[in-house]
């Protein structure tokens, strides 16, 4: 297997001075210039005293200076923890903490919201801790106990030494020899006392470029529009690594993804191919495809066969055109979350080029893929690498669901100090368990049945781990348990009642339902935008739990 800096390496080689990362409307830096400021931030830590194998945390906004950012780390042989911009103040600092980062990476939001929640003086309390770099202009955003004195000048001037005629395509020279050495540590969630750091090696993520570069090829000449969170390994990976591994020009699109300024932005790029979660498909189809569909005249020409295959091309080769005009190359590949089913069969009659694929955090994260010609409906494609193999906990895998496990390259190494949920993740025998249930036909199709695992998948593919909520609720006054479920409209709590402390409070029935859903709503300024409740239930029963005293989580929705 060849490792994925061997790719880097090679691709800032070939296209040194052709445009690698662009802020959508704003800034182009070229592959060049990507090498240059990556050699800087080389110099950075090494007057940081940061050693090979080390940790350093990254969390800013989706946007080229994150891109560098993150090449920087992983071609120092360092370890990058990227971190959610979405995670509250506090955990960016607990998790900074908890990776033992020697120093984090930040742009102008994160640290102004560090700066409002007065989070910054727990900074300098961190053992072997650097401080605060602001990505964008490069400067000291937090200096931690006097260890970055003088940084600013100290780099520059090393840099002019060491780069008098600038940095050349000579000087790039990434070590890219050691498949097993730690390189990402990716946090799904910050609000837990004991988050898991999925811990992936070189070996992990030179796979998941691997397969893309041989099933997906891309060219110098291809573009590609980059919505995912970066943050998020399917778009570190997907949206950014293997594209500019293949020479290709990146446009981080860096605001709100709104359909109308997303389209103009597809209309202006032409990516050869478009990564995206299923909400967003649904609403253009919905929005535009299916009513123009169900008109009275246009089903009464549907009827008409030589006409509807005419009107189906003609549809098919509009919504292209939308798309930019160049997506058939790669495809739009949907990912994080189920497609509605009747969006998905409108989709397949007018042969729309799209496929979803399958995957987790835990390896890097590609499981099962398929090219959008070949897709079967309501499948998320077939075993993807060749060094990584899946089986269906069934003993009729091809009828019966069973949970869905995998075993190979790509598999994370386990979680960040956390023996615990590391063991627990793996069957006796080796194999990851995913927590979702599926089936897979003879030609190695899989399809998701269902998840055995508690994590509620929101329609725009973010993870939610309700017990992470719920624990936080149960702390609450006048709350005795509850459940966090998803709805259709958002999160809803189900809460049972402490009687005891309410007729000790002295409240009465009427008043009940208003004083549990203030204090629970009260929550949301302490928790993530995706995880904020929408509504409170109060049960007139206790929850039916197991002999072991859990709950019975099936029963309720």
């Amino acid at each position: 297997m060849k490792h994925y800096l061997s790719y880097i390496d090679e691709s800032i080689k070939a296209n040194w001075n052709r445009p690698a990362l662009s802020n959508y409307g704003a800034n182009t830096l070229t592959y060049g210039v990507v090498a240059s400021e990556i050699e800087k931030m080389h110099i950075l830590f090494e007057k940081c005293g940061i050693k090979k194998g080390e940790k350093i945390a990254l969390c800013a906004r989706n946007c080229a200076e994150w891109c560098v950012a993150y090449f920087s780390v992983v071609t120092y042989d360092a370890v990058c923890v990227p971190l959610l911009p979405d995670f509250l103040p506090q955990n960016i600092a607990d998790l900074t903490r908890l990776s033992d980062s020697r120093l984090l990476l930040v742009d102008n939001a994160i640290l102004g919201n560090l700066k409002r929640d007065n989070i910054l003086p727990q900074f300098s309390g961190f053992a072997d801790f650097c401080g605060l770099m602001n990505i964008i202009d490069f400067t000291v955003a937090e200096n931690c106990n006097g260890k970055l004195d003088g940084i600013v000048d100290a780099v520059e001037k090393s840099f002019s030494a060491r780069f008098p005629n600038g940095v050349t395509p000579n000087a790039v020279n990434y070590s890219k020899e050691n498949l097993e050495a730690l390189s990402v540590i990716s946090y799904t969630s910050g609000t837990s006392s004991s988050p898991k750091g999925v811990m992936l090696t070189s070996r992990s993520i030179s796979s998941n470029v691997e397969f893309a570069i041989t099933h997906i090829p891309a060219s110098n000449d291809d573009k590609i529009l980059s919505i995912l969170p970066l943050a998020h390994i399917f778009g570190q990976i997907f949206d950014f690594v293997y594209p500019f591994a293949c020479g290709c020009h990146i446009n981080i699109f860096t605001e709100k993804p709104i359909p109308a300024r997303l389209l103009k932005a597809l209309a202006d790029v032409k990516p050869y191919m478009f990564l995206t979660v299923p909400l967003l498909i649904e609403k253009i189809f919905r929005g535009k495809v299916m009513p123009l569909l169900q008109t009275t005249k246009m089903r009464i020409m549907l009827a008409i066969p030589g006409l509807r295959s005419i009107i189906y091309k003609k549809v098919r080769q509009t919504l292209i055109d939308t798309f930019g005009g160049n997506v058939t190359k790669g495809g739009i590949i949907l990912g994080g979350a189920a497609l509605n089913k009747e969006v998905e069969a409108v989709m397949q009659k007018i042969k729309f080029p799209y496929t979803v694929g399958y995957g987790m955090t835990e390896c890097g994260p590609l499981l099962s893929y398929v090219k959008w010609e070949e897709f079967v409906m309501r499948s998320c494609g077939v075993v993807a690498h060749p060094g990584v193999d899946i089986r269906i906990d069934s003993k009729d895998p091809a009828n019966v669901p069973g949970e869905i496990q995998a075993k190979g390259d790509s598999v994370m190494s386990g979680y960040y100090k956390n023996e615990e949920a590391t063991k627990a993740a793996f069957t006796e025998d080796g194999w990851l368990k995913t927590g979702d249930m599926g089936l897979m036909d003879k030609n190695e199709n899989i399809f998701i049945k269902g998840r055995c695992k508690n994590m509620i998948l929101t329609a725009n593919g973010q993870n939610i781990y309700p017990e992470e909520i719920e624990d936080i609720i149960n702390q609450l006054p006048y709350v005795a348990e509850s459940l966090v479920v998803g709805r259709k409209h958002g999160l809803v709590a189900l809460v049972v009642v402490n009687t005891d402390a309410v007729a000790e409070a002295g409240i009465a029935q009427t008043d009940l339902q208003g004083r549990i859903e203030a204090v629970v709503f009260e929550l949301n300024a302490k928790l993530p935008t995706y995880s904020k409740i929408t509504a409170c239930e109060l049960m007139a029963e206790p929850f039916e739990k197991t002999p072991k005293l859990s709950i019975k989580r099936f029963m309720y929705k």
